[in-house]
């Protein structure tokens, strides 16, 4: 009996053995399970069910644990599904005889589901306002996920989850409205880490790829660090406004072509501002095309027409905490021709401080106060080294010109925003010019005061902003607020390629940009002196004076006078409250041709003296010209020539830029000779003794546009008094 109940024993256990091991390594297939997991996962939260096929069941009879197993289940809630390719779980035997949360853990293999609906399901479990955003800003993409969680015995999910998988095709909306689109990438989460690998993406005209992109989450921010770069992209101008904030000027750049390679980090606080930006970047420009009318640059590059190209510019980009420096060389072309650069530029606080170094071998470049130009094919380098304050001014610490033996140098220049001169510490210039002329010379600074002193200097411009008087508009266009005294020392200064003035000294004051007081001498070759005064009388009047005793190389600065020879000219201004009242003489001098008076001359039949003028020329022996200046209108009160051959009386008035209104009588010297052969019966001359009797003469008007003159010519039988009287003071004067 014994043994009957010892071998029924042994064949029961010899069948549990035998059920554990089937049921441990093969397992059974069943639906009765199905209600107590639909239970137990209604647990986790009341919104969530599922819809399971038969579940397999394992044993693991060491940890008193069932493996549960199905394939095609789906998870249902808010009327969305979820289809699931595989889930895995193991099911506690003693929790759940002791009537707790029995299952362990989950292991979830999704099918390829809506992106938005996993989503939802996720934030079923943790809502946070993260996911929250994220959700808003997902749009369309599809999923494939393995999700393994680990549960505790109260049914809540531990914090050693994981998640991964892929996502594809998926849109994301920013909330500026712009949008990242076709989005593929790999990814896996875990607690309070985020990893993105395989990205590919497309922003606006970008193609974006990344090896990796991670996120942690450090409580109080998120920590993202990664990789992204793009392929060959041709970028539009509303993308570059983006990445600059929208203060790029419209249509300033096109035709952008680049790649680039970019490793980044920042932090992203849980009000989704950004802090600790870190970018390193490398980028290959291939092309960029900066379109722009640049008044500046074209002063220095003729060639300009409103658009600089560059062309494989290699660069690097280092970004940090709204500090970056960039540096870069390639190509720069202006009407497809093409020269190098190199530069380095650096931002912090608002500043920007650069070196460059650009090669001008294929341009033509010039200096047009300094009257330097270099001609196409002649190898230069240009060195700046500066820093630019945001909206205020430019300072330009090192310039430094190199074209063979020529040689420019300024340091500590400062510019402000319409590129006008406000300070500068010294100049040194060694170069032949476009008249080709040495210029030597430079300029120091010695606390508000500078000096002018050198061997040679060609000074073509100089005589005419001197004669300007207070205008001074070669001061006013280049400088800001000129206020100091300038002490000059100059052995040769030119004035044309045929005269010179030797010896130049003496001083100028500048006040706010106005010549106060002025004392230069000098001589020209021909030894002849020149002198140019500005001082205040005792009525706080302003007194400028220029007396050269040699006029031609003064008088030829004026492009409508040709073949002006010898003459003193003494002119005298005086200047009070915005008004002044000028007078200038020019004696015994000679004209080849002025084309207005040779058109009067020739409309009036006089063609002997108009040939004369155009030939020979006509010789003067004084001219006088009383004329006032206020604003931009001068009114002349007289102009009167006298001359073997011709005299001349007009007046008028000239509107700059706008209107020229002359009126005068010209009487040849035959006519004039008769008149004072006459005085004592003047009043026959005027009158005539019989009808129709009189002095010949012409009377004429000049008016119109400055470039756009209209002159008329009428015959007078009888000169004005005013001409006679004029006529006979000059006489007279001689006479003495």
């Amino acid at each position: 009996m014994i043994k009957n109940i010892l071998k029924y024993i042994a064949y029961f256990f010899i069948i549990i053995i035998i059920s554990v091991i089937y049921l441990s390594y093969f397992g059974i297939e069943t639906k009765r399970f199905n209600e107590l997991i639909k239970e137990e996962v209604k647990k986790t939260n009341q919104n969530i069910d599922v819809e399971l096929d038969k579940v397999k069941i394992l044993l693991n009879p060491t940890s008193l644990n069932i493996s549960l197993k199905t394939y095609r289940t789906k998870i249902l809630f808010e009327n969305k599904k979820i289809n699931l390719e595989k889930v895995e779980t193991n099911f506690s035997i003693n929790s759940f005889l002791k009537e707790e949360f029995a299952i362990e853990n989950l292991n979830v293999f999704t099918e390829k589901n809506d992106a938005k609906d996993i989503l939802s399901l996720i934030r079923i479990y943790k809502n946070t306002p993260q996911i929250f955003i994220f959700d808003k800003m997902l749009k369309g993409g599809t999923f494939i996920a393995e999700i393994n969680i680990n549960f505790d015995t109260e049914g809540k999910i531990k914090n050693n989850y994981k998640i991964k998988g892929k996502a594809e095709n998926f849109k994301i909306n920013l909330l500026n409205k712009n949008s990242i689109k076709k989005v593929n990438l790999d990814f896996e989460v875990g607690k309070k880490k985020y990893l993105f690998k395989k990205i590919k993406a497309e922003f606006k005209d970008l193609k974006l790829l990344s090896n990796k992109i991670q996120i942690d989450d450090r409580s109080d921010y998120f920590l993202i660090k990664g990789d992204i770069s793009n392929s060959v992209s041709f970028v539009k101008t509303d993308t570059l406004s983006f990445f600059f904030n929208n203060k790029l000027e419209e249509n300033t750049i096109e035709d952008v072509n680049f790649t680039s390679e970019n490793n980044f980090s920042f932090k992203l606080n849980k009000k989704i501002k950004f802090s600790d930006i870190d970018i390193k970047s490398k980028i290959e420009l291939k092309k960029l095309k900066y379109l722009k009318k640049n008044d500046f640059i074209k002063k220095f590059l003729p060639n300009y027409k409103e658009t600089i190209e560059l062309k494989n510019h290699i660069l690097e980009l280092s970004y940090f905490k709204d500090s970056f420096l960039l540096k870069g060389y390639g190509e720069f072309l202006i009407d497809n021709i093409s020269d190098k650069i190199s530069y380095n530029i650096k931002y912090k606080d608002k500043n920007y401080d650069f070196e460059s170094k650009i090669q001008l071998e294929n341009f033509p470049f010039k200096i047009n106060f300094l009257d330097y130009e270099k001609e196409k094919g002649l190898n230069s380098i240009l060195e700046l080294k500066g820093s630019f304050k945001k909206n205020e001014y430019l300072i330009l610490k090192n310039i430094l010109f190199n074209e063979g033996e020529n040689l420019i140098s300024i340091n500590d220049l400062k510019l402000n925003k319409s590129f006008k001169i406000k300070n500068v510490k010294s100049v040194e210039l060694d170069y032949i010019n476009k008249n080709k002329k040495n210029n030597k010379i430079s300029l120091s600074k010695n606390k508000k005061n500078y000096k002018i002193k050198g061997k040679n200097f060609d000074g073509s411009s100089l005589l005419e902003n001197l004669l300007n008087g207070d205008k001074t508009e070669g001061i006013s266009k280049i400088t800001e607020n000129l206020n100091s005294d300038i002490s000059i020392s100059v052995d040769t200064i030119y004035t044309d390629n045929k005269y010179f003035l030797k010896n130049l000294y003496g001083n100028l004051k500048f006040t706010k940009n106005n010549l106060e007081t002025s004392n230069l001498e000098a001589s020209f070759n021909n030894n002849k002196r020149i002198t140019f005064k500005v001082y205040k009388n005792s009525k706080n009047e302003k007194i400028t004076t220029l007396f050269s005793e040699f006029a031609e190389p003064i008088v030829k600065k004026y492009k409508f006078i040709k073949g002006f020879e010898e003459g003193i000219l003494d002119f005298v201004s005086i200047k009070k409250n915005k008004k002044s009242v000028s007078q200038l003489k020019i004696y015994d001098f000679k004209l080849q041709e002025v084309p207005a008076l040779t058109k009067i001359l020739t409309l009036a039949s006089l063609q002997g003296i108009a040939d004369l003028l155009t030939g020979e020329g006509i010789r003067f022996n004084e001219f006088e010209m009383n004329f006032n200046n206020k604003n931009t209108l001068m009114t002349i009160d007289e102009i009167y020539a006298i001359g073997p051959a011709i005299s001349i009386l007009m007046n008028g008035y000239i509107e700059e830029k706008k209107l020229v209104s002359l009126r005068g009588t010209l009487v040849p010297a035959t006519t004039l000779n008769k008149v004072v052969g006459s005085i004592p019966f003047l009043g026959n001359i005027l009158v005539g003794s019989k009808t129709g009797e009189g002095v010949f003469g012409v009377s004429f008007k000049i008016k119109g546009q400055p470039k756009d003159l209209k002159t008329t010519v009428n015959p007078i039988k009888t000169l004005t008094p005013r001409f006679i009287t004029r006529t006979l003071e000059k006489i007279k004067k001689e006479s003495k």
